[in-house]
């Protein structure tokens, strides 16, 4: 078959990989200048950006791409593992090192308050049980009622109704270690209190496997996937926005694409859409051809939250701040309700600190350091006028980091670019400029969630943060390979 990936983020560049190596003439379509998606790569005076995801976990995900291409990973890209995983750092100046090693994980924990000891040891029984239910089901297809109902029973178990932050509290007492134990679904695009405790499996997701960084960055794992693809005869368009997908009145399929403002057509047997799930039903699609899916269904959906990312580079090392730093601010869940209930860009903030440079000083001139923070900010339904707040919320970030981590920053700074919830709607074309699209709580989860063959459409298909399983590249890579299979049954 001829088949086109719309989009080349690890969703599509894996499902391209995968239909490729099973015998199909597969074109991945880009909108921008290079692969990546929301992992596009921009190099400025000498440093080299990632724009994300930086995290990487389950890297056999990843050799199971380059296998069933009859290849080796290490012969495209070399990935590392990272230690610590994280620094999460506090306002009262204390500072949890978290690793794979569980005695040392413990170890912190007695540091931080010795009686939750013994509540963690439960917790991670817990989140092994939830692993080994959870991980199962992520390359499963839910297409149907009746594969929901056959997992009820283990959710039932489980307890998914409860949030992540209701399973840690449920066994962890300490404040801190609370915040440690449930920041996880926001690497993810859900709020620890309302995303269902199925998400607790990234603990052990984690500590079974690591976090792993590519050397060069996470643009050279893209850069190696894309080379992987073209190697075994797959096609790129660069630079190439889909217009609209063309569906045939008479069989109700999809029969090609229109590209550009000239809608040049081109003609394919299936499509694989690694756009905005929304924005491809609400954009891309008539509606005449989409009963199921309307622009309606997926105005009323809840979505995740966008992000304010300030990348920048210094001409001097920070040889304290590690690769991973989570710095927790004042608040924790008033902060992530004005983020996700009320919409209000909060006057505070909780940040992520990537520092790649702490792994690999290729990526920045020799002496300097290369940078992203994030800040976690309501999708563009509050109404921010981020053209005017974008300035203002970057200064107050760069006065955070100077005042508290990071001394004379501000002197420090040879270059700079950020993006705002109007890049992720205008670029990324994603649906009120939702860094991870539809949000993952549980009645958006699963069967629940948009799946990944299109109702309305038979031969349209689904990768990527907003479908199943959902975001994350474990998640993202897996929606790939539940497409190809789908799509080499049909």
């Amino acid at each position: 078959m001829k088949i086109v990936v719309i989009g080349s983020g690890f969703g599509g560049l894996s499902a391209a990989i995968r239909l490729q190596a099973a015998g199909h003439q597969v074109t991945i379509i880009e909108k921008r200048d290079k692969l990546g998606g929301r992992a596009y790569v921009t190099k400025q005076d000498g440093f080299t950006f990632d724009g994300g995801p930086t995290i990487i976990t389950a890297p056999s995900l990843i050799d199971e791409l380059f296998e069933i291409a009859g290849r080796k990973t290490k012969d495209y890209v070399s990935i590392v593992k990272i230690d610590p995983f994280y620094n999460i750092r506090f306002e009262d100046g204390s500072v949890f090192h978290y690793t794979g090693d569980r005695d040392h994980v413990r170890e912190e924990i007695k540091r931080f308050n010795p009686n939750d000891v013994a509540g963690y040891d439960k917790f991670f029984e817990k989140t092994e049980a939830i692993f080994k239910t959870g991980f199962d089901l992520i390359d499963k297809p839910f297409t149907t009622i009746m594969d929901m109902v056959k997992v009820l029973p283990d959710l039932v178990k489980l307890r998914s109704n409860r949030s992540v932050f209701e399973l840690v509290k449920t066994y962890i007492k300490d404040p801190r270690l609370q915040q440690v134990f449930s920041f996880h679904p926001l690497l993810v695009g859900g709020n620890p209190f309302q995303t269902t405790s199925i998400y607790a499996l990234i603990h052990t997701l984690e500590q079974r496997w690591g976090v792993w960084f590519a050397m060069g960055g996470t643009g050279a794992l893209v850069e190696a996937l894309g080379k992987l693809f073209t190697d075994i005869g797959g096609k790129v368009m660069l630079s190439s926005e889909i217009d609209e997908i063309s569906v045939n009145d008479a069989t109700g399929k999809a029969d090609g694409v229109f590209i550009g403002k000239e809608r040049r057509f081109m003609p394919f047997d299936a499509v694989v859409s690694n756009a905005d799930v929304a924005y491809t039903y609400m954009n891309m699609i008539s509606t005449r051809h989409t009963v199921v899916n309307t622009p309606k269904k997926y105005e009323s959906m809840q979505y995740s939250m966008s992000l304010f990312v300030l990348y920048f580079g210094t001409n001097k090392r920070y040889e304290d701040i590690a690769h991973h730093e989570i710095l927790m601010g004042p608040r924790y869940k008033e902060l992530l309700e004005e983020i996700f209930g009320s919409k209000e860009l909060p006057k505070d903030f909780s940040l992520y600190l990537h520092r790649p440079t702490a792994t690999d000083t290729s990526l920045a001139p020799e002496g300097c350091d290369c940078w992203y923070v994030l800040s976690p900010v309501p999708h563009l339904k509050n109404g921010t006028d981020w053209k005017t707040q974008a300035k203002p919320y970057r200064d107050a970030i760069v006065k955070y980091l100077e005042e508290r981590y990071m001394p004379d920053l501000s002197k420090h700074i040879v270059t700079e670019f950020s993006i705002d919830p109007l890049h992720f709607q205008s670029t990324l074309n994603s649906y009120l400029g939702s860094a991870f699209s539809v949000e993952p709580i549980l009645t958006q989860s699963a069967w629940f969630r948009p799946h990944n063959v299109s109702e309305d459409i038979p031969n349209l298909y689904f990768v990527g943060a907003g479908t199943h399983p959902g975001a994350g590249m474990p998640g993202v890579i897996s929606s790939a390979k539940i497409v190809a299979n789908m799509i080499g049954e049909a």
